[in-house]
């Protein structure tokens, strides 16, 4: 297999001001506060042992969380001078509108954070009450503003639907004000209850699976009327602004992940080798190593295509060699299969409208 030569990195911020119960992402309540410097130096130092960040161009960054705008903006510009650069990349920062430390936007975009990624969730205060979120509804609307005001031209918003107690309208008028709002991308996504979280303990009510898929093709159509494109089954852009970084996990590409609990991936003569780093910040500042671990052959096909079938446009056939290292035999006959059935585009790995209304399906031919 042919290792790439540019990888995504992203970097992991584990605080948050307060964990929201449908959350399983690695975030830490920040109680008592925490150690900014000693953290951005013990990624500095992890960037530097990192053999694929140390090694390869970086192609897009992403800070995410947990709350990265916890931290002030000097931090950020530590970081970015720190790395071998190749011209002008996707620099992605994620943002809550109650969790704004460092009020003003533009000593990020100083900073050298060149994308915003708001999480906004719901434009209702009841909405966000059930989310557990810290914020209303006129910070979520003053957050976008000011990611505007400040210079931004690449902004995303995340904006749930299926939320307890949601009705279609009300989806539908939230769904409404992020397309108006100025904003570039929107991260529009249906509320699940996961293992290991708050609702998943106390499950809440939440819309009939009807409700929710007709709110769902419907707000698609409200996306399109306002010059979305939909290039990723969550994610709907306006021309020219679609995220590269997410775009290379979804095509199966190398990434390298630094910070408490982050995970990177790449490709070797070998195979596809996995990192991941402690989840528990003190571990991780106590420099505890990181683990590697390769992929089993029958695994990768699987992982493949859970990927790259969440893109509209899907990818070109001839990803899978390059991607994997496994020879397209492999999986020849449940592609045959699938085109047969008219789930597949017949000269590409791309799923059919039929196809990507039974996306979960279809990904289990290869599991």
């Amino acid at each position: 297999m042919a290792a790439s030569s540019t990888i995504g990195l992203y970097v992991h911020f584990p605080w948050c001001v307060r964990k929201c119960p449908y959350c399983d992402f690695n975030s830490h309540e920040a109680v008592g506060g925490f150690e900014e410097t000693r953290y951005v130096d013990r990624l500095l130092q992890d960037l530097q042992e990192d053999p694929i960040a140390s090694d390869r161009d970086v192609a897009s960054i992403y800070f995410g969380g947990g709350t990265p705008s916890l931290f002030a903006p000097e931090s950020f510009r530590w970081i970015l001078e720190s790395l071998p650069k190749r011209g002008s990349i996707e620099v992605t920062m994620e943002a809550n509108p109650g969790a704004r430390e460092h009020a003003d936007f533009s000593r990020y975009r100083m900073a050298g954070i060149n994308r915003l990624s708001i999480g906004v969730q719901s434009f209702s205060d009841l909405h966000l009450r059930h989310l557990g979120r810290i914020h209303d509804s006129i910070e979520a609307r003053q957050a976008i503003d000011d990611a505007l005001y400040a210079g931004f031209n690449s902004v995303n918003l995340d904006l749930m639907f299926g939320l307890p107690g949601q009705s279609m309208d009300q989806a539908l008028a939230e769904l409404e004000l992020a397309a108006i709002s100025g904003v570039s991308h929107i991260s529009w996504y249906q509320l699940t209850i996961e293992p290991n979280t708050a609702f998943a303990v106390r499950p809440p009510k939440l819309p009939t699976d009807e409700t929710r898929a007709e709110t769902w093709e419907r707000g698609r159509e409200l996306l399109f009327a306002h010059g979305f494109e939909q290039y990723e089954i969550s994610a709907f852009a306006r021309s020219g602004h679609r995220c590269e970084h997410n775009s290379n996990y979804w095509r199966f590409g190398d990434y390298a992940g630094i910070g408490a609990g982050a995970q990177g991936k790449f490709g070797t003569r070998s195979g596809i080798v996995r990192s991941s780093r402690p989840k528990s910040p003190k571990r991780y500042l106590n420099g505890e190593k990181v683990r590697y671990e390769t992929v089993r052959l029958e695994c990768v096909p699987g992982e493949f295509f859970m990927n790259v079938l969440r893109l509209v446009d899907g990818v070109d056939q001839s990803q899978f060699e390059s991607r994997t290292g496994l020879p397209f035999a492999t999986v020849e006959a449940s592609i045959r299969e699938l085109r047969e059935w008219e789930l597949m585009h017949p000269e590409r790995l791309q799923l059919t409208p039929a196809g990507y209304s039974a996306l979960d399906s279809v990904v289990q031919k290869f599991l």
